[in-house]
């Protein structure tokens, strides 16, 4: 959940090190810190709490020529953001930046009395491991690999050393980095996006795999110290993708996109004339997918609902066919069964997330096939599962998800279309599926040039409540978790998301004048008990924004109508409708919008 860079050449290192932490600054940033090592071996070690902005000011204050550096922009999981807790961390001659959490840190902080530590964090224990290591006799990748064998936990590290400023040193297990081939200089990064502009090429480092990064070379060895040959593969993101482009927020950004990235996820897999999907990375053949009976679906936050939503569809897809969606942070340390003929869709935008990763670990050492629903190509869930769909969905940048949801619940409903199409479900039912995936980009289009304004005027009246419920029923209950999960991240205002027939078991007696609702209302055969459930809140002195494509009439505080001509899947138009309210909710709030407090976007932590 933290950003790392590194890099070591014949450039300045504190600019890529500044800019590099710029671009991951979303990945953690409640302080952040770089270390230079100067050709004589002197160290200019500077550190912030806060932003990259704060560190940037002592960067041009203290400005080196020093070729190698390590940075880190930080998301405390121990200590609280301070100068003495942030990375890099040094112990003798080292420095050290760490993504990641060592479980076992008390138990080897007692065996290293000789190092007076400073900082609360575990990080800094890890570098006084490796200091006691690191000898006259002994090569800084030795020091480090020894060190690595006494840790438990995860980790993503860079480490460099004052007896030879010639090299970075970095090590994985569980924490992503990517290490940069460019011309005369190597680069070293967390994420992909702060390498791109520097070069196309890459290595992406694999678990229990460590690397001595020179100037004119890598070297990949494993835990023992032998030779790992080195695949070097192509960073397929773009400058454009990672940057603003005029919006004053990513987010803002990242949700307009989403006809685009939409129709990227879809192109190419639907096969408008023939009314069918074809997919091509599921790996699987047509009597493998007839044999599946069971599906699971794993995912953390946005990526779970996104995987409730489609369980609906799969259902009504498939005839005969269960489906089950796990919390990934709850499975893992469950005594689950899988039925036979399972397979796992493994849901993550960054192909990183740590309780997911560790799931997909755990059900393929039961011999059930994983595909993953991924967003970053290269990730480490991407590398590690049996096949999958890549969403295409491009950066999410912005802590909140938003076009990931859409594209994670399109992709899914195209694996249920292939498996119903090979056991030869009823044509009629795929067809609509089909044809209404295709409109969909346009009708999220739609919503979003003719709704906005009005979201934006209407979000204000709501903006000073305490508390909000939203409700739905069938596919829109998850959708209606979606958006309060929104909301709560990125406005602060205490949000909870119910199943409409749930309210009178509960939650309506929360109603009062801290308190707005959303109400989610599908133009179908469920209406009518939908709008029952708005009765009852009115009943209580409720403040209700219905959210509707329905042309009834609706008795609430305020109705935002969304013309649409989809019907099984309108309800992710809908949800588009709630992103741009939390939006404006929380500009109108004056929230940081796209570094929400507390939270960082990629989850390689428990």
């Amino acid at each position: 959940m933290c950003g790392i860079v590194g890099y070591v050449g014949n450039k300045q290192a504190q600019q890529f090190l500044s800019a590099g932490l710029r671009r991951l600054e979303y990945r953690g940033y409640d302080s952040a810190g770089v270390v230079t090592l100067s050709k004589d071996g002197n160290a200019t070690l500077l550190r912030a709490k806060g932003k990259v902005a704060e560190l940037d000011a002592l960067i041009a204050a203290s400005e080196t020529k020093d070729s190698v550096g390590i940075g880190h922009t930080r998301w405390a999981t121990h200590g609280m953001p301070s100068v003495e807790n942030a990375h890099p961390h040094k112990a003798g001659d080292i420095y050290l930046v760490h993504n990641g959490i060592i479980e076992n840190y008390k138990e080897l902080k007692q065996e290293l009395s000789s190092h007076t530590f400073v900082s609360e964090t575990d990080t800094e224990v890890l570098a006084a491991l490796i200091n006691s290591f690191y000898d006259d006799k002994t090569e800084l990748v030795d020091a480090v690999a020894q060190s690595l064998k006494l840790v438990k936990g995860t980790y993503g590290i860079a480490v460099v050393s004052l007896r030879d400023p010639s090299q970075v040193v970095v090590a994985r297990a569980g924490s992503p980095l990517i290490i940069g081939v460019g011309e005369d200089e190597t680069l070293i990064a967390s994420d992909a996006s702060a390498l791109i502009g520097h070069t196309s090429q890459a290595i992406y480092l694999n678990d229990g795999e460590l690397a001595v990064c020179r100037a004119d070379g890598v070297e990949l060895l494993n835990l023992a110290a032998q030779p790992v040959s080195a695949k070097v593969e192509t960073i397929e993101v773009d400058m454009q993708a990672i940057q603003k482009q005029g919006y004053d927020h990513f987010l803002m950004k990242e949700i307009s996109e989403q006809p685009t990235t939409l129709e990227s996820t879809l192109r190419g897999r639907l096969v408008l004339d023939e009314q069918r999907v074809q997919l091509g990375g599921l790996n699987m053949t047509q009597e493998e997918l007839r044999a599946i009976e069971h599906v699971t679906i794993i995912g953390c936050g946005t990526a779970y609902y996104a995987g409730l939503l489609a369980s609906y569809y799969l259902e009504k897809l498939v005839d005969g066919l269960t489906v089950d969606v796990a919390v990934a942070s709850e499975l893992r340390y469950r005594s689950f069964n899988l039925p036979k003929n399972t397979v796992a869709l493994v849901v993550s935008q960054s192909g990183e997330t740590a309780d997911t990763l560790a799931c997909l670990r755990e059900i393929k050492q039961r011999g059930v096939k994983t595909l993953g629903i991924i967003n970053a190509v290269g990730s480490t869930i991407a590398r590690e599962v049996d096949g999958g769909i890549y969403v295409h969905a491009g950066p999410e940048i912005s802590v909140a998800s938003t076009k990931a949801f859409t594209s994670q619940a399109s992709a899914m409903i195209m694996f249920g279309l292939q498996v119903a199409q090979a056991k030869g479900a009823d044509r009629e039912m795929t067809a609509q599926f089909v044809k209404e995936l295709s409109l969909l980009p346009g009708e999220i289009k739609k919503v979003i040039e003719t709704k906005a304004e009005e979201i934006k005027v209407l979000s204000e009246r709501y903006a000073h409540f305490e508390h909000a419920l939203f409700f739905g029923r069938d596919t829109l209950f998850p959708v209606a978790l979606e958006g309060a999960l929104k909301l709560k991240e990125i406005s602060y205002i205490q949000a909870e998301g119910y199943a409409a027939g749930e309210l009178k078991h509960g939650p309506i007696a929360l109603v009062d004048d801290r308190f707005f609702e959303v109400a989610l209302l599908a133009d179908n055969w469920l209406l009518d008990k939908s709008l029952s459930a708005v009765a009852e809140v009115n009943a209580r002195g409720g403040h209700v924004i219905a959210i509707t494509n329905s042309s009834a009439q609706i008795d609430a505080e305020a109705v935002i109508k969304v013309d649409t001509d989809l019907d099984v899947l309108a309800p992710i138009v809908l949800n588009v409708v709630q992103q741009l309210f939390a939006y404006y909710v929380a500009v109108s709030k004056g929230n940081d919008v796209d570094q929400p407090r507390n939270l960082a976007k990629s989850v390689t932590v428990e």
